[in-house]
């Protein structure tokens, strides 16, 4: 038997939240303990590897305050527009970013700056960084 891979929109869920978790500095087992369940659980669901029933993710939505409609935001879709023509997923690698904490907190950090001119050379910073391809130094 072939092990079976996460579904996009199961994992894409998962990822929300975990971000939403971590930006609310809730630990998997605080969030299983409101919901009576292990912090493996947890684990899975934000994984995708476990699916999440709708009645469980109402109760998710409540304990993290954000609507269910927030776990779809710019996720991968499979409903067609008006034209007929599929949306286009979300690139995977801005939710994994995201679901970092160092992503979280660089978003957070970043958001709070008011004035565009710095926020454009922020951006134009770590995109001379990143071409440069700087070594691991760890």
């Amino acid at each position: 038997m072939s092990t079976k891979t996460p579904n996009p929109v199961d994992k894409y869920v998962g990822s929300r939240v975990r971000m939403r978790r971590i930006m609310l500095g809730m630990s998997q087992e605080k969030l299983g303990e409101a919901l009576g369940l292990t912090f493996q659980q947890i684990q899975k669901y934000e994984k995708g590897t476990n699916r999440i029933g709708a009645s469980r993710l109402q109760q998710i939505s409540d304990i993290i305050q954000v609507p269910v409609s927030f776990f779809f935001e710019g996720g991968p879709t499979t409903t067609t527009n008006a034209a007929g023509m599929a949306e286009a997923p979300s690139p995977a690698y801005v939710s994994d970013f995201l679901a970092t904490s160092e992503g979280l907190a660089l978003t957070r950090a970043f958001t709070r700056i008011t004035d565009p001119k710095l926020r454009r050379s922020i951006v134009d910073l770590v995109e001379q960084m990143a071409s440069r391809e700087l070594p691991d130094r760890r």
